[in-house]
């Protein structure tokens, strides 16, 4: 087949290289390598232009390019290519995450296979697998950034494990710690039995499922109080019972003491305003070491914290209950209960949220455990204050109020993590119980009795210094100095409080109060064509490499540009990547048109009074556009833009102009010479202007018809000022005067393509001197001697008179017609009845009637509609 790539320093008449199809497979890899060898993404921290920098959201290192990462990433390439052509140092730069809990489950799997498991190697051969398994398997998504086209710099992709991202963990760690905003403490946290390790609160899934709810009564008699339970294996651990203190149902117990039943322990009742009255019985058990409300109410009264399970969720409490796994206990400790009669009520199944590991998918469990943590209420304070007082916008601005939610009301922060693929916390112990915090340029301790801490840090910790730590920080890079702040965060809205906010903390606290971007740009999340949540286990997750191959990645991209409205979930559906398909294919056979037409970028453009109204409407329409484009970009409305670019390239360029143009070019003369200028630069324009979303076909198309270098590097379009609304307001007559002749032809059921002889009466619409372009758009023939005309229509002052004798057959029509009508006019009897039935619309739901309504309004409309069709049909 025609290599489909023009050469790089192509003429303008370019047609021949240019195959009559597009096919992206074969001109998007080839392309893309280009870009990257020539260096066309990467930044010059030396240069003199202004910098424009953003800071890809590091994919996990054991991921793959899914629909969300396609959709942020072609977001985050258009506003980085826009920047690009406007002449900015635009840097977006790469890497990936560690992503700890994951990529160590993948090597322990992988170890499973050959029977062994990481404490059979050790932590430091165990660590080393993990490298061997990065260098090997990570990494995927890289590959598949770069078949979507992201125009990112390659030679400076970093990852939260390499030596310079290292030292600036160990570095904040460091200066946090000697500031007392880093901390040891015991604290509930969610802790998985299977990975034993402290999960994020991201890291959790929560899921109804069916359980039970049993009350159980504590003590006896006038002293007896009754708390409801999903977890009773936890009443192990009870050490208080609380209730309101404003609750007169238990005003006598408050401060006296219940036997805890299964056990030899009296616990005390406390009163605490945590409790709800009106919830259940209005007393809970209280269990400090299983509950991160039960620790908090524990903690107000003194009360002791008895964990009663390991790390693995076995009972350790000694007893009957002794190494039951905490599940089996669940049903042991309810069957003790009931036989002894404790049980006043039970309900199953009981259906309520529980948290789940999201990598293994085990029942987490809330545990009381001693952790590292991060003081956050002074860092939060300045996060919140830099987009209080305007350093940092958020957008849109309606989602400010969710970020307000999260960092006014956060708590500290658990950075510990029971595993060994991560940052070490770089904290030693001596034997005589010394502490010391360790940094980048300290020595460790060494000698007897002196061990590091065993944990890691968690990921987001890490990835909290993305903006900085990626330029170089610690070290005063020039990297640093010209791309921080970075412009703009692109992110999903679901991870304000997992990333966003832990950036801006750190960014302002380690930058001098400087604020890690200006702008954080908030999306939604994709989901299929009906609104729902794609998902591996669900039939409607889609991989879009898939729709890359059937349909390429510019399809793909431009389909989900053109859904993403600022903070809104995106719906997407293959139907849609095909229409996007078809789009593409449209721009290159409209550029495949011009270029086999002579149509030219050289030259000045023909001054206004020797251009046709055609040509002065499309090129004011053009600078609308631009400016149009321009609007929206600095907004951040992808779907907004992309509609408009879409509409204004196949609706006005490609459907009206090139079809106008098509009878000057055959008039030919001084008139055609300027036609191939103008659509030559409406083209060019449009080609640049679409770029930054669809970049692979603008980049063949415009190296075709320029002969330039690359779009990658052209200039980005700038609305000239020209603007000629008379053209514009002719343009708009000729539209509506072909329009209404297209829909009587398709009314009266004539082939596209099919000519029908007519007159035209076009001096009262000041259209006199586009009669050859009517005739050509609306398949209109100039009459011959004896014409007589069955037919006549009028719109936008002109007048129509169309013979169609012989053009259709007359009498299937009209029967045809005749048949529509009588079921058009049966529906209308029908709806209308049932209106106008009082017993019918006082017992059907509104929706019902709004539904009947709905039908009858269109019944109506039919009707016209096939009358007038009827009425227009050549007598018999």
């Amino acid at each position: 087949m025609t290599n489909q790539l023009p050469a790089d320093h192509a003429s303008g008449d370019n047609a021949a290289t240019l195959p009559t199809a597009y096919a992206p497979g074969e001109v998007e890899g080839e392309l893309y390598e280009r870009w990257v060898a020539r260096g066309y993404f990467e930044a010059d921290a030396k240069s003199e232009k202004p910098p424009y920098t953003i800071v890809i959201p590091p994919p996990n290192v054991t991921g793959a390019l899914h629909l969300g990462h396609a959709f942020q990433h072609t977001l985050m390439d258009a506003l980085t290519r826009r920047k690009r052509m406007q002449g900015y140092e635009a840097l977006w730069l790469p890497g990936m995450d560690h992503a700890g809990i994951a990529t160590q489950n993948k090597v322990e799997q992988q170890l499973a296979e050959s029977g062994l498991s990481r404490h059979d190697l050790g932590r430091e051969a165990f660590v080393e697998k993990v490298w061997e398994w990065k260098e090997n398997y990570g990494g995927k998504i890289l590959g598949q950034m770069r078949r979507l086209g992201d125009g990112v710099d390659w030679s400076r992709e970093r990852f939260t494990m390499d030596e310079g991202l290292s030292k600036a963990v160990q570095t904040i760690f460091k200066k946090l710690f000697d500031d007392g905003l880093i901390y040891r403490a015991e604290r509930i946290i969610n802790w998985c039995p299977r990975c034993l390790t402290a999960l994020s609160d991201i890291e959790v899934e929560h899921e109804n499922v069916p359980g039970e709810l049993v009350s159980i009564r504590y003590g006896e008699g006038d002293d007896a109080i009754v708390v409801a339970t999903t977890r009773a294996e936890t009443m192990l651990g009870d050490t208080a019972v609380a209730v309101h203190p404003e609750d007169e149902r238990y005003r006598h117990l408050v401060g006296r003491t219940v036997k805890l039943p299964l056990t030899d322990r009296e616990i005390p009742v406390v009163a605490d305003e945590h409790v709800d009255p009106e919830f259940g019985t209005g007393a809970v058990k209280v269990t400090p070491a299983h509950d991160p409300n039960d620790f908090a109410i524990g903690q107000r009264h003194g009360l002791p914290n008895l964990s009663v399970m390991d790390e693995r969720g076995v009972i350790t409490v000694h007893g009957p209950f002794l190494g039951l796994d905490r599940l089996e206990a669940r049903s042991a400790v309810v069957g003790a209960l009931r036989e002894q009669g404790r049980i006043v009520a039970e309900k199953r199944p009981y259906d309520h949220a529980v948290g789940h590991c999201s990598r293994c998918h085990t029942v987490v469990e809330p545990r009381l455990s001693l952790q590292w943590w991060v003081k956050v209420e002074p860092l939060a304070k300045a996060a919140g204050d830099a987009v209080r007082d305007g350093r940092v916008q958020i957008h849109p601005k309606e989602l400010e109020r969710r970020y307000f939610d999260w960092v006014d009301n956060m708590y500290d922060w658990c950075i510990s993590r029971q595993l060994w693929w991560g940052h070490r916390i770089p904290v030693w112990y001596g034997p005589n119980g010394e502490v010391v915090c360790v940094g980048p340029d300290d020595e460790a301790p060494t000698g007897e009795g002196w061990t590091q801490d065993p944990d890691v840090l968690d990921t987001w910790f890490s990835s909290g210094l993305w903006p900085f730590s990626t330029l170089g920080w610690p070290e005063q890079t020039p990297d640093l100095a010209k791309f921080y702040p970075t412009d703009v965060l692109l992110t999903g809205h679901d991870i304000i409080f997992f990333w966003v906010a832990r950036m801006m903390m750190f960014g302002l606290y380690a930058m001098d109060g400087q604020a890690p971007f200006h702008t954080v740009a908030l999306t939604g999340l994709v989901r299929d064509e009906f609104g729902k949540k794609m998902s591996k286990s669900n039939p409607n997750a889609v991989d879009p490499l898939d729709w890359m191959d059937a349909y390429g990645a510019d399809a793909v991209r431009f389909t989900l540009a053109s859904g993403a409205n600022p903070g809104a979930d995106v719906p997407i559906g293959e139907d849609w990547v095909k229409g996007s398909r078809n789009f593409c294919n449209k721009i290159w056979n409209a550029t495949r048109f011009a270029l086999m037409n002579g149509a030219t970028v050289e030259g000045p453009l023909p001054e206004p009074e020797q251009m046709t109204a055609a040509e002065r409407w499309i090129l004011s329409r053009l600078g609308e556009t631009v400016a149009q484009v321009d609007a929206l970009y600095e907004d951040y409305q992808f779907a907004k833009l992309s509609d408009a670019l879409f509409h204004f390239a196949w609706d006005e360029v490609f459907d009206w102009y090139v079809e106008l143009s098509k009878t000057t070019l055959a008039a030919g003369g001084p008139q055609a010479d300027a036609a191939r200028r103008v659509l030559g630069e409406v083209l060019e324009v449009t080609l640049r202007l679409l770029h930054p979303v669809v970049p692979f076909v603008t980049e063949a198309l415009w190296t075709a018809l320029t002969g330039g270098e690359s779009v990658v590097v052209a200039e980005w379009p700038k609305d000239g000022g020209f603007r000629d609304p008379a053209a514009q307001a002719e343009i708009a007559l000729l539209q509506q005067v072909v329009t209404e002749v297209r829909r009587f032809r398709n009314d009266q059921g004539l082939k596209d393509g099919q000519k029908v002889p007519a007159t035209l009466e076009l001096a009262g619409a000041g259209l006199a001197d586009h009669e050859a372009a009517i005739r050509s758009l609306a398949r209109l023939a100039v009459p011959a001697e004896g014409f007589a005309a069955t037919a006549s229509l009028s719109a936008a002052g002109a007048a129509v008179a169309l013979d169609l004798s012989g053009a259709i057959d007359v009498a299937a029509e009209r029967k045809r017609l005749a048949k529509d009508l009588a079921a058009a006019e049966k529906e209308l009897a029908q709806t209308t009845g049932k209106l106008g039935n009082e017993g019918f619309l006082a017992k059907a739901p509104e929706d019902v009637v709004a539904k009947i309504k709905a039908r009858q309004t269109a019944a109506e409309g039919d009707i016209a509609r096939i009358t007038a069709q009827l009425a227009a049909l050549p007598q018999a």
